[in-house]
């Protein structure tokens, strides 16, 4: 990703969240692990659905919260994205048996929601995005480096 190493953004609705999304996938190459931050209904998977349409990995109506199965992939002609969501882990020893290790190839974006739970998780990734609520559709993002 080529941004500074904080950026912030507002948006205003559900499509501009999409747009940003869109916009930010043209500035990611693999491989790349980002955490994904906010409150429950923050616009995480909005965000996501966003990028995976940028990088031609999914359209928006298949990209879907990984709550209960933890992981979806979605592939490209060049590209993994692996969307997943750590919220119902507790502990080191659940995340481990996830495997997330074997996810991070040379051809893969992972995409982590609730990540910061685990200090494993932080110190791989290379970005966090923050969203926070801002009345009823804004939204503003964060984007800070980790590395």
């Amino acid at each position: 990703m080529n941004t500074t190493l904080t950026q912030t953004i507002i948006t205003h609705s559900e499509e501009e969240t999409l747009a940003f999304g869109r916009s930010l996938a043209a500035q990611l190459t693999a491989p790349q692990c980002i955490l994904l931050t906010g409150d429950l209904g923050a616009g995480k998977t909005t965000l996501t659905k966003g990028i995976a349409e940028g990088l031609n990995v999914a359209c928006k109506e298949d990209v879907t919260s990984p709550t209960f199965t933890l992981i979806h992939e979605y592939r490209g002609k060049e590209l993994l994205v692996f969307h997943i969501d750590l919220y119902r882990l507790e502990t080191e020893r659940e995340l481990q048996t996830l495997g997330l290790q074997d996810l991070m190839t040379d051809d893969a974006i992972l995409l982590i929601e609730w990540g910061e739970k685990f200090p494993w998780v932080v110190d791989r990734c290379h970005w966090q995005i923050s969203i926070e609520r801002k009345g009823d559709n804004g939204r503003k993002i964060t984007i800070v480096s980790l590395q």
